[in-house]
């Protein structure tokens, strides 16, 4: 069966995490990538041009807000939703402004993020909805 609904791609240094998108997200019909910090993030969504990712605002490296800033710069037109356990308003604030679309705090309802998923990639009528390009 070939999968209708959009690629999301999830970006974040904790493998539990990881898993548990993949499985949740997979079992709704997505196509899912992962990746384990920034700059591979990068190199997936280069390659695999998702319509969401969801990326850790906190990983060593390379962090959330720097590849933000760098899929912006490349252009690429995916919608952002950030992963927190900080909940730093100061960070979240900046990437809004870099065009994420959304944030979430963890530990995470997957119910919630599943529904934020859906209401960003669906409602277009949304005027909180920027895309990153």
């Amino acid at each position: 069966m070939v999968s209708t609904k959009p690629g999301i791609l999830v970006i974040d240094d904790q493998p539990g995490i990881r898993r548990l998108l993949i499985e949740v997200l997979s079992e709704e019909g997505y196509v899912v990538v992962e990746a384990s910090n920034g700059y591979d993030g990068l190199q997936k969504a280069k390659d695999h041009h998702p319509s969401m990712i969801l990326m850790d605002l906190k990983m060593p490296g390379m962090d959330g807000i720097e590849t933000l800033k760098e899929l912006k710069r490349l252009g690429m037109s995916s919608k952002v939703i950030m992963m927190t356990a900080y909940g730093e308003l100061d960070l979240i604030t900046e990437a809004k402004e870099l065009g994420a679309v959304d944030y979430i705090t963890k530990p995470f309802d997957i119910i919630v993020l599943c529904q934020m998923i859906q209401r960003n990639l669906y409602d277009e009528n949304s005027s909180e909805h920027l895309m990153i390009s």
